[in-house]
């Protein structure tokens, strides 16, 4: 791939030692969006947000169609991804606790707890759409207890929703959403465990200008953070024959047997994509990239080698198994991967997300240089946006379309 003015690359220092010195209760103040911003026709994240989290700190990152997080060990490549995930999942409506099994383990190097003894971290994204960018930013305390205590919803500098943690002895957040009525404001109380956002259609009457703005600007955060899909393949679970099921592809592709069996019958068309991208990708001849029934409701995936041969994919290495995996979940779409779209939303409205850690694991150069240039032109498309993490993204510099984030010590 060439040089283009459609790429992007940007260079992100963190400091692992230097202490933390904001609470984790207090939000930054809203910001003005930025001039010349391209408007988005499907709710998108452009940018992410790691105010404290982690080995972050006052961190930004810029999201375009395809994003990568490259740096050596310990720079916080796969924290951002998480990141990126967690959010997505509050934003589809799960708990606190669900999302973070580990809060501790979220809050920053030695940040220094409050008078009341609190630690936290804080986070947030920029989604773009027909509403123009709106923000969100959420304070999570940590210990002593697991709560949101402050989270920020605005758009064009106006404050849409605020919460705060008013009373700690009670689980619930003082909420103020704009109204713009005969109160500027509506005050209510929600739950401490989890986002206000994607409740606010359920105590938005949606009656005054203001109040539908609220909306259409809750929606389309919402639907900007659903559809994700977390991607690591781990090949050795690739290599077993699997039980037929429902055909949706796991996080780790350990069905992949499964969903081929399913997409080489339903859409011949993406099958003779993949077909090509993994001729792309692998060693040998190559005519088809099948699934065959065995006894007792198993199947396992093959390589047609066209001249009588089949090729049990357990057979191929690991970087080639993970290609053959990424490489279908480019090809493929929210039906066929094990995802949560917004099913009030119609789907030529929403774009899928891929997560991809360990993205350039156990890929050789040319497996590396043809995943890349697939997953540039489906993403091209709009339909499906990737966000991945490598060791070194030296390689993909300059590539069309291509957002590079460096993370540099």
């Amino acid at each position: 791939m060439s040089a283009s003015p459609l790429s992007r690359e940007v260079s992100v220092p963190h400091s692992r030692s230097a202490p933390h010195q904001e609470s984790c209760t207090s939000l930054p103040a809203p910001e003005l969006p930025a001039g010349g911003e391209a408007r988005h026709d499907r709710p998108c994240l452009t940018e992410l947000r790691l105010a404290a989290y982690g080995v972050h700190r006052r961190a930004r990152f810029p999201l375009g169609a395809l994003t990568l997080f490259g740096g050596g060990s310990g720079t916080g490549k796969t924290s951002a991804l998480r990141a990126y995930e967690a959010l997505a999942r509050l934003g589809g409506g799960a708990g606190l606790a669900e999302v973070f099994p580990d809060p501790v383990a979220c809050v920053p190097d030695r940040a220094r707890p409050d008078a009341q003894r609190r630690r936290g971290f804080r986070i947030g994204c920029t989604a773009d759409g027909p509403e123009g960018p709106v923000r969100l930013d959420v304070a999570v305390q940590a210990e002593p207890e697991l709560r949101v205590v402050g989270e920020r919803l605005t758009s064009g500098g106006l404050v849409l929703l605020e919460t705060a943690l008013r009373d700690p002895s009670r689980r619930f957040v003082q909420a103020a959403w704009h109204t713009a009525g005969s109160a500027p404001v509506t005050r209510a109380p929600l739950p401490d465990d989890r986002l206000g956002t994607p409740l606010l259609p359920l105590r938005v009457a949606g009656k005054t200008d203001g109040q539908r703005q609220v909306l259409a600007a809750a929606e389309q955060m919402v639907v900007a953070l659903r559809s994700v899909f977390a991607c690591d393949p781990r090949p050795g679970r690739m290599r077993l024959p699997v039980p037929t099921g429902s055909g949706r592809l796991l996080g780790g592709c350990d069905n992949l047997a499964d969903v081929l069996w399913r997409t080489r019958a339903e859409c011949g068309r993406r099958h003779a994509q993949l077909v090509a991208a993994v001729r792309a990708g692998c060693a040998g001849p190559l005519t088809d990239v099948l699934a065959e029934s065995l006894p007792a409701g198993t199947v396992r995936a093959l390589l047609d080698r066209g001249d009588g041969s089949r090729t049990d994919v357990g057979r191929l290495g690991d970087g080639e198994l993970r290609y053959l995996a990424l490489a279908l979940v480019l090809l493929t779409g929210p039906g066929v991967l094990e995802v949560d779209p917004a099913g009030e939303v119609p789907e030529a409205m929403q774009t899928l997300t891929v997560l991809a850690d360990n993205l350039d694991h156990g890929l050789d150069p040319r497996q590396r240089a043809e995943l890349l240039r697939l997953a540039g032109r489906m993403c091209e498309r709009g339909h499906i946006r990737l966000v991945g993490a490598v060791s070194d993204a030296t390689w993909a510099a300059g590539a069309d379309g291509v957002t590079v984030v460096h993370l540099e010590p």
